[in-house]
């Protein structure tokens, strides 16, 4: 039990966990400030443009059985999530596009590959050899 509770104390400790954990944080602040964005802004000047608030924009389903109240379709609040899915992906977009560009900015280029190593003296004597020899005719007949 020891050694697991030392496990999890190094993974939690880990940065990779605390990254996690501050961008499920922002991630929870930005959502309320995209809410607000499709909410208070997106919605109106669509619903200006196209002349319907979505809000109250509602489709009633009769029941077919009993005196209940009818069933109600929110298609505007369908259509409201549905822009604020849009405003999400293309912030999103934009925001690691732009990270992306301030990363390969701030990278530094690549080392240049080490030079390879000097041949040894004992190479260098054996490659003037073999070179010597292959100046050398060769003697096959034994003359």
């Amino acid at each position: 039990m020891k050694k697991l509770l030392e496990e999890f104390k190094s993974f939690a400790i880990k940065g990779n966990m605390l990254d996690m954990a501050i961008g499920v944080i922002i991630g929870g602040a930005f959502n309320a400030i995209v809410t607000s964005i499709v909410t208070n802004i997106a919605t109106p000047l669509i619903g200006i443009l196209i002349g319907v608030d979505f809000r109250e924009w509602v489709i009633e389903l009769p029941r077919l059985y009993g005196n209940a109240p009818p069933s109600i379709l929110g298609i505007g609040l369908f259509f409201n999530s549905i822009i604020n899915f849009i405003v999400v992906a293309i912030t999103v977009f934009i925001f690691m596009k732009t990270i992306n560009k301030f990363r390969k900015k701030h990278e530094a280029p690549p080392p240049p590959p080490p030079p390879p190593p000097e041949p040894s003296k004992q190479e260098l004597l054996l490659t003037e050899i073999r070179d010597l020899l292959a100046q050398k005719p060769t003697d096959l007949d034994g003359d």
